[in-house]
C-alpha cells in the first residue's frame, strides 16, 4: 500500500513539540472544543508500505514576499472567521466560488487568480470581527481593505462600480449634498414600482431580499429632536 500525503508549506511548525499548541487552538477556534476527537499522528511508513508528503506551494512562496498579504498564510483553517462573518453567514460558502470561503478565503483567492476573484473583497462590512476572533491575529479586514486597493489599482473593478464609488465618494464630501439626497431617497422610495425593486436585472440582490422599512426621517434628524441632557454636548 501507498500513503500519499498534500500539504502546503505553511502548515510546517518547527518541531513535534509546537503540535499541540496548533491542535487545541485549532479546536477551541473551530468548534469550542478542548481538543479534537481524534488526531492521526504518523511517524512514519509501516512496514511494507510506502509513505509520500507532497509539499505544495502554489503560488505560497510569492504570497510570502509580500508584505501587506504574507500574514494570511499564517491561517490554521478553524474557520472562526466564517463563523461570525455577517456576509458569509447570509451568502453561505458555494457563493463564494472558491475552494475557501469567508473573509480568509478573500484573501487568498485574489493571490492565486486576482481576475477571476476580483469581486471577493469587496463582500466584506469591514466590521472587523473576523479580525478580532482570529486566533492566530490575521488582520483579515485590513487585507480586504488592502486587497480592495491593489485590484483597483491593476484595472480590476468593473466601470459600474468606479462611477459608484466615484459617486459616493462625492456625496460623502458633501454633508448638505448627503442630508437632502437620503430626504429624497425617503420620500421617492414608497412610490417605485415593485416590479422594479424586484427585477432581476435591474436589481439581482432585490430578487430574494425585502426591503426594510424606510423610517419617516433619517437617524441625524432624530438626534437633533433628542432632548439634550446635562452634561450633553450639543
Amino acid at each position: 500500500p501507498v500513503h500519499i500525503a498534500c500539504m502546503g508549506i505553511e502548515k510546517l511548525v518547527p518541531r513535534a513539540a509546537d503540535l499541540g499548541i496548533f491542535l487545541r487552538l485549532l479546536a477551541r477556534s473551530a468548534t469550542g472544543q478542548p481538543i479534537t476527537t481524534y488526531s492521526s499522528h504518523f511517524h512514519g511508513p509501516r512496514p511494507g508500505c510506502e509513505l509520500h508528503i507532497v509539499l505544495v506551494d502554489n503560488g505560497r512562496t510569492q504570497l510570502k514576499q509580500n508584505e501587506d498579504f504574507h500574514r494570511s498564510l499564517h491561517c490554521i483553517r478553524c474557520g472562526a472567521c466564517m463563523n461570525t462573518c455577517p456576509v458569509y453567514r447570509r451568502s453561505g460558502g458555494h457563493s463564494y466560488g472558491s475552494t475557501v470561503p469567508g473573509p480568509i478565503g478573500s484573501i487568498l483567492s485574489p493571490a492565486q487568480h486576482p481576475e477571476q476573484h476580483k469581486t471577493l473583497p469587496h463582500a466584506c462590512s469591514l466590521c472587523g470581527s473576523c479580525t478580532d476572533v482570529c486566533p492566530v491575529k490575521i488582520d483579515l479586514h485590513l487585507q480586504l481593505l488592502s486587497w480592495r486597493r491593489v485590484l483597483a489599482q491593476k484595472g480590476l473593478l468593473a466601470t459600474t462600480k468606479k462611477v459608484g464609488l466615484s459617486l459616493t465618494s462625492f456625496v460623502f464630501q458633501h454633508p448638505w449634498m448627503y442630508a437632502f439626497l437620503g430626504g429624497f431617497g425617503r420620500r421617492l422610495l414608497p412610490w417605485i414600482p415593485r416590479f422594479i425593486l424586484n427585477n432581476p436585472k435591474l436589481n439581482p440582490w432585490g430578487n430574494q431580499r425585502e426591503l426594510p422599512i424606510i423610517p419617516a426621517s433619517s437617524f441625524r434628524a432624530q438626534m437633533q429632536k433628542r432632548p439634550q441632557k446635562q452634561g450633553d454636548k450639543p
